[in-house]
């Protein structure tokens, strides 16, 4: 390796936190045998010791304590002792999370032939199915690729300007679609992470609770943060307010054919899984074992009373979200890692299972699932 790019490399661990550096020599001659990737997409400042972001409650409760650079990224790898879990920053939006993804797949530093995918962050949630802290595991993926009409100039009746590319009105697939929309997880591997993480207990605090009390007539956003199924719509748009969060629900409901929830809106998920949906056809890594838990850090639309800009304006940063993100998913890492010998070979919870549409078609090669585990 030149000293040009390991320089680079000792800068970025440096900038990532005082965890020990492993040079990229130390570890390119036999690739480590990854068995969980945990994927967050931000941290605020240093990976420890300080406010934290999504990162942190993963590498201080993980003990991910060996920096590696990665010149691909934004950010430098975390790996632990043993070197079979490892975590990476992404970075935010769409494009960032996609080309984070494909570099860390295409690295040789690592065999992520046989890894289980933890996506873990923040992300708004609908006030009609969960409250602040909440956490949501997800079935389907859904990306927001569409024409879109100012609604000023949209045809009187239109509930948004957004409609499906290769249409011409909103709620309306076409015949052929241009770019993937909709991309379906492993519904059987998403059930049993929430089969292990349903009952454990996520943080709460003042400010959680002074938020919920503002939703009258959402039940479910004044509910103390729970564990629940929901799907994941990604956008490259900060959006907010109760006419988009109507057209997120419509827009899930109708690339998945009724199938789908909408619940967590974020900007990064679909960017994820066409990467690996790429890296799984390059057999580098099995998509059959990817999961998604999003932690609920915002409503996506304002609550009774409050307008959409004052809602979207308003401070969204407590912390308790971004350990949440990590309460909810961290069972599923230790259950993995704890019985390696069991969860090697396959994914958990039965064969794939995708509730496939003629538009959300689970891709993953199932040729090379030769099993399931219960």
């Amino acid at each position: 390796m030149c000293r040009r790019r390991l320089g680079v490399g000792l800068l970025g661990a440096l900038l990532g936190g005082v965890g020990a550096l492993v040079p990229a020599m130390a570890v390119a001659a036999q690739p480590w045998p990854i068995k969980v990737v945990i994927v967050t997409t931000f941290e605020l400042g240093a990976d420890e010791g300080d406010r934290p972001g999504e990162f942190q409650p993963w590498v201080e409760h993980e003990h991910l304590d060996q920096v590696l650079p990665f010149p691909g990224g934004v950010h430098p790898l975390r790996t632990n002792a043993t070197h079979d879990v490892l975590g990476v920053v992404s970075g935010m939006t769409l494009v960032n999370a996609g080309a984070s993804l494909m570099a860390l797949g295409l690295d040789p530093r690592f065999d992520l032939s046989h890894a289980y995918w933890i996506i873990n962050g923040i992300a708004g949630v609908d006030p009609e199915d969960a409250s602040i802290g909440s956490v949501a595991w997800a079935r389907y993926a859904i990306n927001d690729v569409s024409r879109m009409i100012d609604p000023r100039e949209a045809p009187a009746g239109w509930p948004t300007g957004f409609f499906a590319e290769g249409t011409a009105a909103p709620g309306v697939l076409p015949a052929q679609p241009p770019v993937p929309d909709c991309y379906p997880l492993n519904a059987s591997l998403s059930d049993w992470a929430f089969a292990i993480s349903r009952h454990v207990h996520l943080p709460d605090t003042p400010a959680m609770a002074a938020a919920r009390q503002q939703w009258h007539g959402y039940p479910n956003a004044q509910r103390p943060p729970f564990v629940l199924l929901g799907d994941s719509f990604a956008s490259d748009y900060f959006w907010h307010g109760q006419r988009m969060n109507q057209f997120a629900n419509d827009w899930v409901r109708l690339w998945t054919a009724g199938h789908g929830q909408f619940v967590m809106t974020e900007m990064e998920d679909s960017g994820m899984m066409e990467a690996l949906n790429r890296l799984d056809s390059m057999h580098r890594v099995d998509l059959g074992r990817v999961m998604i838990a999003r932690a609920a850090s915002n409503y996506s639309m304002p609550p009774p009373g409050v307008t959409p800009l004052a809602s979207i304006t308003a401070s969204h940063s407590d912390p308790a979200t971004f350990q949440a993100a990590w309460t909810a998913a961290s069972p599923v890492l230790h259950e993995l890692t704890a019985h390696w010998s069991r969860y090697e070979a396959a994914p958990p919870g039965g064969p794939v299972r995708a509730a496939n549409t003629p538009y959300c078609r689970y891709a993953g090669s199932d040729s090379r699932i030769t099993q399931s585990i219960d």
